[in-house]
């Protein structure tokens, strides 16, 4: 049995799950220790044979521990995408999978829909809504139809979105989402989530590094304003010009444009 210790967010723990992957491909039985909901999902695809979030008191054959304590960093010294560096510092080598085989969820809400999700877990990454809307009503006046997906940190939005649907449940969402024609996000773990998932994933990008933080999916579209004080996060300036609506916004129509 080898061990996955890694604590934190959603997308840090979909960035982990290429290394439980290669475990499996090696012929390894892998116990993964963070965030059991996320997890979940590694085990859901057959890539965890057992999750849990405590250490157990027991020998492994191995061990890759994700932390300041452990023997893999959490975050890699220079610009280097984390994937990368994990398996590097793991020494694990081989390819895997860019999109998670996961049974669509039958009467999925976002069956057909572009999916928007425009929040994420830290304030200092978010720009104003306004951005949204107006991606929203792009999009809406290119015939698709939109529905805003909100996580556990997003009940804060709910008075200011008319069409949306809520769920705590990551495996719940990976599923939902595999319906879904298109998802537009910021850094986030959702965002992850459904580049993963094989959605074709437009991320907003201001004060972190679209390099370092890029999630695994074959079609993800990062749109950036490129400043040359980027990245800055977590010491993020008051101003963030990073995130200023208009820019953004032209960014994504004139990606979008260009690739249909």
């Amino acid at each position: 049995m080898w061990l996955l210790y890694r604590r934190g967010g959603l997308g840090d723990t979909l960035l982990t799950f290429p290394l439980l992957e290669l475990y499996k491909r090696y012929g390894k039985r892998a116990w993964a220790v963070g965030n059991t909901d996320y997890f979940e999902i590694a085990k859901e695809v057959g890539w965890a044979d057992v999750v849990s979030s405590e250490l157990p008191n027991m020998d492994f054959e191995g061990m890759t521990i994700i932390s300041y304590d452990g023997n893999v960093e959490p975050f890699p010294k220079g610009r280097v995408w984390v994937v990368e560096h994990y398996l590097r510092s793991a020494g694990l080598e081989g390819r895997f999978s860019e999109e998670l085989p996961l049974k669509p969820l039958k009467d999925s809400p976002l069956v057909g829909t572009a999916v928007l999700h425009p929040s994420s877990g830290s304030r200092k990454k978010n720009p104003p809504l306004e951005l949204f809307l107006m991606v929203e009503d792009f999009l809406k006046r290119k015939g698709f139809k939109t529905i805003y997906l909100l996580g556990e940190a997003d009940g804060h939005l709910k008075a200011h979105l008319r069409e949306y649907w809520e769920s705590f449940r990551p495996l719940e969402i990976g599923r939902a989402l595999k319906g879904a024609k298109l998802f537009i996000g910021l850094d986030s773990g959702l965002s992850h989530l459904a580049s993963y998932c094989g959605l074709p994933t437009f991320v907003f990008y201001g004060p972190t590094d679209p390099l370092v933080w890029k999630p695994i999916g074959r079609r993800v579209f990062q749109i950036s304003l490129n400043m040359p004080c980027s990245p800055c996060f977590p010491k993020v300036c008051e101003e963030r010009g990073c995130l200023e609506v208009v820019g953004l916004y032209r960014r994504f129509v004139e990606l979008f444009q260009s690739l249909v």
